[in-house]
């Protein structure tokens, strides 16, 4: 990523607002750095990458807001989900002993780690809130192994741009970039205010990826794989929502 000042873009993003060239002037910055979403091509695929470069270049090593204990919400609300496949009840029903979340794509050494395993895993804990494009929010506490973590150990190929994760649910994926991958909050987490992540809530593994709304944050994971490019997967738009209408980018 080339070198670029917050007073370079801010000034851009004013010329955006002024207009046309503006926009043409950010669309460029945002090219040169590499930072076109997988949705740049959609309907409103200008704005959605005028937005994700203005993220990544500004608030790339934000925090999301941690909270309080006292803050965490009495009755957290767990959205519906579809129908899980059938599978799911027997692996429940042995404690999720069977459970493997595979690694693999642009590693050096492929794993499939059991629940088992990630609990043993140093964790790490935050006290988040779950914020849904439908306009419901909760918070909670969650805890589980850093992605970062599970990345280095599994030894990402330096060229790799993308992690995608797999529900159980076939249909449901979704995408990050390394930025977001490294991060520190990103986890895959298993334990929800101090006890095994129910499954109304994503139980037994749910990907948490807070600096962004609820649905990146993708329930009953299996599978991470690494890439460099995201067309094979769906429509080639990053994940089931990109996929049905919703941004690729789901900062908040």
């Amino acid at each position: 990523m080339s070198n670029i000042s917050r007073r370079e873009l801010i000034t851009t993003g004013l010329a955006a607002a002024a207009g046309v060239a503006g926009v043409g002037a950010l669309a460029k910055i945002a090219s040169a750095n590499g930072l076109i979403p997988p949705d740049s091509g959609v309907l409103y695929g200008t704005g959605e990458s005028l937005t994700y470069a203005a993220q990544r270049l500004l608030t790339r090593h934000s925090m999301a807001q941690e909270f309080s204990r006292d803050k965490i919400s009495a009755k957290p609300f767990a959205n519906e989900v579809n129908t899980l496949p059938a599978e799911f009840a027997p692996l429940q029903a042995g404690g999720f002993e069977g459970w493997r979340l595979k690694v693999d794509g642009m590693v050096a050494r492929p794993k499939a780690y059991s629940v088992a395993e990630l609990k043993l895993a140093p964790s790490q804990s935050q006290i988040t809130m779950v914020a849904c494009e439908e306009g419901w929010d909760y918070i909670a506490e969650w805890s589980g192994v850093p992605l970062e973590k599970i990345l280095r150990d599994v030894g990402v190929h330096p060229s790799a741009k993308y992690v995608v994760y797999q529900s159980i649910q076939p249909e449901w994926y979704e995408s990050i970039d390394m930025a977001d991958a490294l991060h520190p909050q990103t986890i895959v987490a298993h334990t929800m205010n101090g006890t095994d992540l129910p499954v109304p809530f994503g139980g037994p593994l749910r990907m948490r990826v807070p600096r962004q709304l609820g649905y990146k944050s993708v329930k009953y994971i299996t599978r991470i794989t690494v890439t460099d490019d995201l067309k094979p997967f769906g429509k080639g738009l990053g994940g089931i929502d990109s996929d049905n209408g919703y941004a690729w980018y789901a900062g908040i």
